[in-house]
């Protein structure tokens, strides 16, 4: 049996601090271990935050006995990458205060310019964090959505 008392937005929240703080370790892994730097070191970033969205909605799905409503999957997993955004982009302002030079080893590809500052960081961290996280949840629904899930039937 399920909790039917769990909210979309509970879910997202729970899940998205989980995925923030696996985030998080990467990038600190990243950093001491010399690789930040590397363009495709934030591809893995992509990946923790897919794993993160398709456990938030694998576990509301069985919160709710395996009947979920779409636009749920989708909040739950768009709340997962916005939270878990939002607390890397404050994680980075910290880094970048701890080790100012963190934000010069993104200089080599950054597409905003050589003067990249730790809250314009934030905000592109939160932009392709939240927006990357909603298309995901939108594929990522695909699959979770519920086995009776038939929109066209009912409009005819």
């Amino acid at each position: 049996m399920g909790d039917a008392r769990l909210t979309p937005e509970q879910n997202g929240f729970r899940y998205g601090l989980l995925t923030a703080a696996a985030m998080i370790v990467y990038t600190l892994i990243a950093v001491f271990a010399g690789f930040f730097d590397r363009l495709e070191a934030g591809g893995l970033n992509l990946v923790i935050i897919s794993i993160g969205i398709s456990m938030a909605i694998a576990n509301f799905k069985r919160a709710k006995d395996n009947r979920i409503a779409y636009l749920q999957g989708m909040g739950t997993g768009s709340i997962t990458a916005m939270v878990a955004s939002i607390v890397l982009g404050f994680f980075f302002i910290v880094m970048s205060a701890i080790k100012p030079n963190l934000l010069d080893l993104s200089h080599a590809r950054d597409l905003f310019g050589y003067d990249l500052s730790a809250l314009m960081a934030f905000l592109a961290i939160i932009l392709m964090g939240t927006l990357g996280g909603v298309i995901i949840s939108l594929v990522a629904m695909q699959y979770f959505k519920s086995p009776d899930h038939k929109p066209i039937e009912g409009i005819e």
